[in-house]
């Protein structure tokens, strides 16, 4: 994540000072992705525990709504990707009850947000669409979490809107987008390197400038566009 240059540390509250520093003398946020994936289900108290357990700094959630307005956290609307498989079809058209019988583990977003206020931690919380972002805010208000929050989204709209509703709350501006997935389309792989590289180039002049049109304190950067080099997911055997 990358911030304004007057913006104040983003951290937890109360959290102790104990993160790596860099040669440039700057602090690194270590945030678990989805909890801790690799040893609890993601989106999941479970997995939102299991981080906070290993030291995280910050932990990222998944936030979308159901019909009737219940926030729950899952990666995306597709519901064969919430239950492994199991069924397909969308989350956001089913109720809670239903979805817990194919995702048992399924939190609401309150029920997420009660684990990470019982610590230290802060929470970005990755808003998936507009439309329900005072949901976010007013949940953020209950845990009374405004303070350790990062709101964020490839949506600039969401982002101005959670900026009116809570001035307070940080915003994330999530960079690049790849909304018709493209870059996993096996005729386009070969052009995804390059395409990297040339958004790498510009990154420095282009930021500052979707940063103001979305009202956004931070970047949310995907490693490639920081970084040329490879990565590969870490496995436990």
């Amino acid at each position: 994540m990358g911030h304004r240059p007057d913006d104040p540390p983003l951290r937890g509250r109360g959290r102790p000072t104990r993160r790596a520093a860099p040669a440039d003398g700057a602090a690194v946020i270590r945030i678990g992705h989805r909890g801790a994936p690799l040893l609890a289900p993601e989106n999941t108290v479970r997995s939102i525990r299991r981080a906070i357990e290993l030291g995280m700094d910050f932990v990222e959630i998944d936030v979308v709504p159901l019909a009737d307005g219940t926030l729950v956290l899952a990666h995306s609307d597709d519901l064969a990707e919430l239950s492994h498989g199991v069924v397909q079809g969308r989350v956001t058209t089913e109720s809670l009850e239903e979805l817990r019988e194919v995702a048992p583990e399924l939190p609401t977003l309150d029920e997420a947000l009660a684990a990470i206020a019982e610590s230290d931690a802060g929470v970005q919380l990755d808003v998936k669409a507009p439309g329900y972002e005072a949901g976010v805010v007013e949940a953020a208000r209950r845990h009374g979490l405004v303070d350790r929050s990062l709101a964020s989204s490839f949506h600039p709209e969401s982002l101005r809107r959670l900026g009116e509703l809570e001035p307070g709350l940080r915003r994330g501006l999530t960079y690049p987008s790849d909304r018709r997935g493209i870059s996993g389309r096996p005729y386009a792989r070969p052009l995804v390197p390059a395409v990297l590289r040339c958004l790498r180039a510009v990154l420095p002049r282009r930021i500052p400038r979707l940063l103001a049109a979305a009202d956004a304190t931070t970047a949310v950067l995907h490693y490639s566009v920081v970084s040329g080099a490879s990565y590969a997911p870490p496995s436990f055997v």
